[in-house]
């Protein structure tokens, strides 16, 4: 479980142009994240004066926006530069996370009707000193109630923040005494996590669930690039949740939580209920990626 870091009481956050002490950063109760969770956002991490995967986040970032036909949408260089700032103001450069949000931006009176957004999105950056938010030593999952949006609803590749059905599955992860929740489709495959994707392992052969009902996360990518440039065996398909209790190793994936082994699935132990010998070589190919690429902060943001 997170908990408060006091290095994060006195941050400076970027909102809506204006960089603010944590007690003092607002948005409207006009904006559109507060009317209807109207929103789009990504999770970055730092590394060592590098920002990594920057450009695949503001990818995805302004394919959201585009997907919820937003306007007046910040350029590239625009949200760079606020981020670039943000991190100067806060003296960061190693161990940060950071949380990029975008609203549609302030309306002109309470209602859902984007109509009434006349005055251009909302940029909101929060970077703050945080590592990796799961026990290195492994993780339990159980399987939630709650679905994972399809395309036939609210597509789950829109990165947006109405992230109600997510939280629900938490919910239910935390009364279970649990990490995360499992959540599966409407057809009963496994999806993701209420916060990651997942990656199973059986017989030497690494499997990940197809991206029909779940983000195709940008960590997700990586992982699956590095097992195609390693040899390893990939298969990118539709798994049932019995085949993830008969794994012989789980782990999942994502920004805040990087590759985090899986070693209990609804009270089944996951193969030895150890870390599993592929999940640690993937870990260390990925942490060298982590130590060699991303954007390089600019001289003058540590100067």
């Amino acid at each position: 479980m997170q908990t408060f870091n006091p290095k994060n009481e006195h941050i400076k956050i970027y909102v809506g142009g204006e960089i603010l002490p944590r007690s003092e950063a607002k948005v409207s109760v006009f904006d559109s994240i507060v009317q209807g969770g109207d929103g789009v956002w990504e999770g970055l991490r730092v590394y060592d004066g590098r920002i990594f995967c920057l450009e695949d986040h503001l990818d995805r970032l302004h394919a959201s926006a585009k997907a919820m036909a937003f306007t007046d949408v910040p350029d590239r260089e625009f949200i760079k530069q606020a981020i670039f700032d943000t991190l100067k103001a806060n003296d960061m450069r190693d161990g940060v996370h950071i949380r990029m949000t975008l609203s549609r931006g302030l309306k002109t009176t309470s209602g859902m009707d984007p109509r009434l957004n006349q005055f251009g999105a909302t940029l909101i950056i929060v970077a703050e000193w945080k590592p990796p938010i799961y026990d290195e030593g492994g993780i339990r999952l159980v399987t939630s109630s709650i679905r994972r949006n399809g395309p036939n609803y609210l597509d789950s590749k829109i990165h947006h923040n109405n992230l109600i059905n997510n939280i629900l599955a938490k919910v239910e992860a935390n009364f279970a005494g649990v990490d995360d929740a499992l959540m599966l489709d409407g057809d009963g495959f496994v999806s993701e996590t209420n916060a990651t994707n997942v990656f199973m392992v059986r017989k030497g052969v690494l499997m990940t669930p197809l991206p029909e009902a779940c983000l195709p996360g940008i960590t997700r990518k990586l992982v699956m690039e590095i097992a195609r440039t390693n040899g390893i065996m990939l298969e990118e398909r539709r798994i049932s949740l019995s085949e993830f209790h008969a794994a012989d190793e789980m782990f999942t994936t994502g920004t805040m939580g990087e590759l985090s082994p899986v070693l209990e699935l609804d009270g089944r132990t996951i193969g030895t209920g150890e870390v599993g010998t592929l999940t640690q070589q993937i870990q260390a190919l990925y942490r060298a990626r982590t130590a060699t690429m991303g954007t390089h902060i600019p001289a003058w943001v540590n100067g």
